[in-house]
């Protein structure tokens, strides 16, 4: 309450100091309506004043905002940059580890109390970039070819109808970030030609 009441004290004493300073050669300051006139005038002028300095605040809020948003979105942009370049380093490591394993003969030979340490290592390794939304492309033989997904390096000729432009063979699986393509999974791919 007591600041309302300073409140009013203030704008009070703001409007005290309204003075009408146009007098004529006499001191005369002149009749009530023309004193109104002249009051109306400049508060027209300060309503036009208080707008320019409205609208102005306006505009810079809304820069500042659209700054802000631009900002962000290039701050994110350059995070999953980031994640995708240093993703598509480690992807060397996490396919030497599917290359060692995947001759299940030789990893067999392998000692096991090793074999199940590197086992682990390789899924500790996977579960951290999915974590990260990496997911790996793997194509399985006679899904149809997509070339929006698909990185043909060859392809096999076929007499069957059904295969043609279908997955022959996968060379190396592709991974997927988000909703971006890291890397395309290599097929060879069935043609009826």
């Amino acid at each position: 309450m007591d600041e309302e009441l300073k409140k009013t004290d203030t704008q009070a004493d703001a409007a005290d100091d309204v003075v009408i300073e146009d007098s004529d050669e006499d001191g005369n300051v002149g009749s009530p309506a023309e004193q109104l006139k002249k009051l109306r005038e400049r508060l027209k002028k300060a309503v036009a004043e208080k707008q320019e300095y409205l609208d102005g605040w306006q505009r810079l809020r809304a820069d500042f905002l659209n700054y802000k948003k631009r900002t962000d979105e290039a701050l994110k942009s350059a995070e999953e940059t980031g994640k995708a370049v240093f993703i598509e380093d480690l992807l060397s490591a996490v396919e030497s580890f599917d290359m060692a394993m995947a001759n299940k003969e030789a990893w067999e030979k392998v000692e096991k109390n090793w074999r199940v340490g590197v086992e682990y290592i390789y899924q500790q390794l996977s579960t951290a970039l999915e974590s990260h939304g990496l997911k790996a492309l793997t194509p399985a033989v006679g899904d149809p070819f997509d070339p929006t997904l698909h990185s043909a390096v060859e392809s096999i000729h076929t007499d069957d109808p059904t295969k043609d432009h279908t997955v022959a063979e996968v060379i190396q699986k592709g991974y997927k970030l988000g909703e971006s393509v890291l890397r395309h999974p290599k097929v060879k791919v069935y043609s009826k030609e």
